[in-house]
């Protein structure tokens, strides 16, 4: 593990992309159990397409955080170019975009996680 796996905390972001229907479905449900599995903290959204064209207020405030992001959505640019488009830029974000769209499920779970507290058996902090 990197020492920037390990600085400060991470927001995880996850797209359930349910418009566009252009991530597959496995690797969705699959991304989704692991994170539940994890314990950890995320926000799910529904669709980060529908937030931006909507100008969603929670998409400014998500690029607007101090902490490390990670997204497991789609397309880097495209995740960026929502952003942008609803007035949310994430130019000098700590920000890690995971691409659904091609990468595998365990893949995008193991690096979304990266660096967070594991949890013990019983569900408590490590």
């Amino acid at each position: 593990m990197s020492s920037e796996d390990t600085a400060g905390p991470t927001e995880i972001l996850y797209c359930r992309c349910a418009w566009a229907q252009v991530v597959p479905q496995e690797t969705k449900q699959s991304v989704l159990d692991g994170l539940c599995r994890s314990g950890q903290p995320f926000r799910a959204v529904a669709d980060l397409c529908e937030m931006a064209a909507r100008q969603d207020p929670a998409l400014r405030e998500l690029a607007s955080g101090s902490c490390r992001l990670r997204v497991a959505a789609c397309f880097p640019r495209a995740v960026k170019g929502l952003f942008r488009q609803a007035g949310a830029d994430l130019n000098g974000r700590d920000v890690e975009i995971l691409n659904m769209r091609e990468e595998e499920a365990s893949a995008i779970v193991e690096r979304l996680l990266a660096g967070e507290a594991p949890l013990l058996e019983d569900g408590e902090d490590a």
